[in-house]
């Protein structure tokens, strides 16, 4: 094991595990990315942990080291905001599979080579899994509470049903407890897409400092679509043409929304590895979390003393209203404490990461009437 501090920005650990996976393998050792913010109290009674979304990463509330942007989620965590660092200690660990220091295909093997596609096949479960063996290093028994959007959202139900005695508040926002057919088969456009490029070669491709950029830039391009609104299209773009007076009757970016995709699609090549796209999008896929509890979904919350906050948006169509709502008819179901709101937003499923002071106000509330 190796850590230069326990606390604190841009931390990096290794355990040594192993992580029993799913699918049947074992990671060893495990790498783990993470930032803290905030001060863990004397207890450690006052942490919460941040689960990131797919293309997400740590950096929730401190500038991204590539990009240079401001962390993602910095309108809701910070001194006096509704994620308080004044008042709570946050922890935002990066997903296994990932590219930004957890382990992941990018990893080196013991061969000192990248993994690649030796990387074994991960799950939900075992992201949170090895969460859980990163709070453990940090001494953290019960978490405060367990927060996320999108499939930040995933990780939270998943938390609380692996382990329901380490959660005392899960806020679950845009998220779902399975992939439908439809998020299956969107995922599978961009996966085909990045393996059709010819330099993915078969996930070999580190050595030779080219991946399969356009690959991983049309399967963006496709999932980004899924993140936004017709109604928020319309608004932003409509069909505007892009630094033009004329069609140019060609296959340019003639339409202001064409070239916002293009944009999107290569700026992501330059912050994430195409493998962690397939790898992390596959357990998205895989995950059911009543399957895993013999096919009610009810069943994964037996028992469950979790407090749970449950948000929708109203023009999410990736992750709608009803999946929200089948969940808390599952924890209706078992008994556990729930809220739940859906919230009016013009976004789409990106309305979690994106200026609406309803849901400032609704995990703010639900946070401090945790009692800390």
């Amino acid at each position: 094991m190796s850590d230069d501090a326990p606390f604190g920005p841009d931390r990096h650990i290794t355990l040594a595990g192993p992580l029993a996976l799913d699918g049947g393998g074992v990671l060893a050792p495990v790498n783990f990315a993470y930032e803290t913010y905030g001060t863990l109290n004397a207890d450690a009674s006052n942490a919460i942990l941040l689960c990131h979304a797919l293309t997400g990463d740590q950096y929730v509330a401190s500038d991204h080291p590539v990009t240079g942007k401001p962390g993602w989620w910095t309108r809701m965590v910070g001194p006096g905001k509704p994620i308080d660092t004044d008042r709570y200690f946050v922890v935002c660990p990066n997903v296994i599979g990932s590219c930004m220091g957890s382990s992941g295909p990018a990893s080196l093997a013991e061969d000192g080579k990248p993994y690649g596609m030796r990387f074994p096949v991960i799950t939900i479960r075992d992201m949170v899994r090895a969460q859980a063996m990163l709070l453990d290093h940090l001494g953290i028994d019960r978490l405060y509470a367990v927060v996320g959007g999108s499939m930040g959202g995933m990780q939270v139900v998943s938390w609380a049903a692996t382990y329901p005695t380490r959660v005392a508040s899960a806020v679950i926002i845009a998220s779902t407890a399975r992939h439908s057919a439809q998020n299956i088969a969107f995922h599978e456009v961009g996966r085909q897409a990045i393996m059709a490029d010819p330099n993915w070669r078969g996930g070999d491709y580190y050595a030779d400092g080219k991946g399969p950029d356009a690959g991983l830039a049309v399967a963006r391009m496709a999932a980004h679509i899924t993140y936004l609104s017709e109604q928020g299209l319309t608004e932003k773009f409509g069909r505007r043409l892009q630094n033009r007076d004329a069609k140019t009757f060609g296959f340019d970016a003639d339409f202001q929304v064409e070239s916002y995709l293009r944009h999107q699609g290569l700026s992501f090549t330059d912050r994430f590895d195409a493998n962690s796209y397939l790898y992390i999008t596959r357990a998205m896929d895989y995950f059911d979390l009543a399957e895993e509890h013999g096919g009610h979904l009810a069943n994964a919350f037996r028992g469950s003393a979790t407090r749970f906050c449950l948000v929708s948006f109203d023009t999410d169509w990736l992750y709608p209203t009803t999946d929200s709502r089948n969940i808390v008819h599952a924890l209706n179901a078992s008994g556990a404490p729930v809220s739940f709101v859906e919230l009016s937003a013009p976004f789409g499923h990106d309305s979690f990461l994106l200026d609406v002071p309803d849901l400032n106000r609704v995990v703010d509330g639900f946070l401090k009437a945790g009692g800390q």
